[in-house]
This record gives C-alpha cells, sequence and structure tokens, in this order.
C-alpha cells in the first residue's frame, strides 16, 4: 500500500514511518510548513532528512502557512479577542493535517494518510489510544468523518515506553528517543499573550465585577484570563478564592466568584460535528481535554446545534473550547462550546 507520512522530526512520526516500511508498504514522508517561528523548520527539516535517507524514502516539503494562518492562527487570535478560548490543535488537525495534508496524499496516489497520533481507527469511528495517558483522539475528533478512511494512527495500539524504547533500539534512531517532547501549541514559544501582543495591546486596565455585577477590584487586561483562572486579579476584600466566571471583552470587564459558581448542567454548541446519524445521544463528554467524562445526553435540533444536558455537574466550561463525545473508547461527535 501506498501511505504518505506526516513527519515532524518527532519519535513518534518517525517510528510510524519506520514501522509502516517494515510492514512492506511504500512510504513517503512529508514535512509541513506550518508557521514563521525563526529557527523551528530548519532543526526539524534537518531530522526529517536524515530519517528520510536512512529509511530510504522520498520526502516532501509541504508548504501551507498560508493555509495555517487563515484556518489556525487568526482564529487562535480572534477567539481570544472575543473572549473565549481557542483549540487551535483540533482545528488544525481537521482542516491543515487531516485536510490539506490529505489532499496533498491523493494528489500522490497515496492509499493512505499515516500521522504519529496515539489514537485508533475502526469500523469508521475514532477510537481512544491503548496507551490512554497519551490519548489524542479528543483533538482528532474535529475531523470530517468523511477523512477517516483514509488515515492510519500505526501507534494507537502501542504505549509512548514502548516507541521510545523501539526508537532507542535502533542505533541511527537513537537520538530521537531522548529528544524533548514537542510543545502543546507549536507557534507559542511561552505564553499565548505573547502572540495576541503583536495584535493587539493586551495591557489594559479593567474592572472586576462580582456575579451581581459590582465592581470588586481592577485586572490588567481580559484577554489575560480564562474560565477558571484564580490569580493575576484584584478582589477587595476577599477572604477565599475567586476564579473568574465570564468575560466581558466588549467592556475589557472580568466577572469573578466562587468556585460553587463555575458549576455547569448544561451547554450548547453552535454545530456538532457527528460520526454517526443521529439526533440523541446517551453517552458521556469531555469538556477539556484532561477532564473527566461526565455522563450527558444530547439533543440535535435540524440545523445541526445541539444542546447538552450533563448528567454531573462541571466546572470550568469555556466558550470556544470543543466538547467530544464518547461511548465508552469510541468517539461519537464533536463541537465547539457556544
Amino acid at each position: 500500500m501506498k501511505i504518505l507520512v506526516a513527519m515532524s522530526g518527532g519519535v513518534d512520526s518517525t517510528i510510524t514511518a519506520y514501522t509502516l516500511l517494515k510492514q512492506g508498504h511504500e512510504v513517503q514522508g512529508c514535512y509541513m510548513k506550518l508557521h514563521g517561528k525563526p529557527g523551528y523548520h530548519e532543526e526539524n527539516i534537518a531530522k526529517v532528512e536524515r530519517v528520510a535517507k536512512f529509511l530510504g524514502i522520498k520526502h516532501h516539503i509541504l508548504d501551507l502557512q498560508e493555509d495555517f494562518k487563515k484556518a489556525v492562527y487568526m482564529p487562535f487570535v480572534n477567539t481570544y479577542k472575543e473572549g473565549k478560548t481557542p483549540n487551535p490543535c483540533a482545528w488544525c488537525n481537521r482542516f491543515i493535517k487531516l485536510g490539506k495534508l490529505l489532499e496533498f496524499a491523493k494528489s500522490l496516489g497515496c492509499e493512505k494518510l499515516a500521522t504519529g497520533h496515539y489514537a485508533r481507527i475502526e469500523d469508521g469511528f475514532i477510537k481512544v489510544a491503548v496507551d490512554e495517558s497519551k490519548d489524542q483522539s479528543y483533538f482528532l475528533a474535529s475531523a470530517d468523518k468523511n477523512a477517516l478512511p483514509y488515515l492510519i494512527f500505526p501507534l494507537g495500539e502501542q504505549r509512548k515506553e514502548q516507541v521510545k524504547a523501539y526508537a532507542a533500539s535502533i542505533k541511527e534512531l537513537q537520538s530521537f528517543a531522548t529528544q524533548k517532547e514537542s510543545a502543546e501549541i507549536c507557534f507559542v514559544e511561552d505564553t499565548y499573550v505573547q502572540v495576541l501582543e503583536q495584535f493587539m495591546n493586551t495591557k489594559i486596565s479593567g474592572e472586576v465585577l462580582d456575579s451581581s455585577g459590582k465592581v470588586v477590584g481592577k485586572h490588567d487586561g481580559y484577554m489575560h484570563y480564562t474560565i477558571g483562572k484564580r490569580r493575576g486579579f484584584e478582589v477587595k476584600g476577599a477572604h477565599e478564592p475567586h476564579f473568574v466566571l465570564k468575560i466581558n471583552a466588549d467592556k475589557n470587564q472580568i466577572v469573578v466568584g466562587k468556585k460553587e459558581e463555575l458549576k455547569v448542567k448544561e451547554f450548547e454548541l453552535d454545530k456538532i460535528n457527528l460520526f454517526l446519524d443521529a439526533k440523541e445521544l446517551d453517552c458521556e463528554v469531555k469538556i477539556r481535554y484532561r477532564s473527566k467524562a461526565t455522563p450527558c445526553v444530547v439533543k440535535i435540533a435540524d440545523d445541526g446545534s445541539a444542546k447538552i444536558k450533563l448528567k454531573e455537574e462541571v466546572y470550568g466550561l469555556a466558550s470556544g473550547q470543543m466538547a467530544v463525545f464518547y461511548d465508552k473508547d469510541k468517539v461519537l461527535a464533536s463541537g465547539f462550546i457556544s
């Protein structure tokens, strides 16, 4: 089978390519240039070239910077401007890695696109990886279901320590086993605020309100805060921790309250991304990558919007984040919180 492997210069994509080649497939590699962070690509491309030479495979450099800027980078900036919490990795997977890169794979005549993600695909569904501590099904849940038949995740059945040990056992790949893991958001150097500073003034003092609307303090600019944050703002006379409950971007205000006020039992999605035909789901939902799965009922309207009622309360629901719906280890749907 002819397979294109997304190669980043990291251990996961390197072992993915090596594994598929050992299985007898015709493998080509592809490195994607997604952003212009200085020095970032040169180092990674050198690693990809070294691996491709060792494996004896052809590799491509695909410049997707304009597509990435349009589909991921600027929506990231604009979502924070709106006082919401973006999920750039989910957008990147849908539109770039499992979108534009898949188009490129098909243009080469490849039957499949493989990546180093820790997840599985079975019977047309994304499933949780065997190594749940590294599972990336949450971030892949935004994928177009029409892309799934073309995808392979060879590491989905592996544990991370097995992958590193395998790399360490191969002389030419030993350095990949010990190198530092890549950052979660590839274009953020230290903090997301540094990215926003290129587009807006982030240091504008504003009002801190309590849930009744009373001014109780000051803050350093709404874009420094996300739902659930408990530091970096002033609350006069407070004797217990306060948390960000809401962000009013247009007025540069944040609303704060006690932890109990963060509790939510229902929410909505503007549009749900379904992997099955259904109008109602009785399942579990994760409202953040590392959050516990919570039982819920999902009711889907004809326009694709959805209302979710939780059977247990959750804390810190953030507008803009992705909700992912599971039936045990199987992804049923996803959507961005309104």
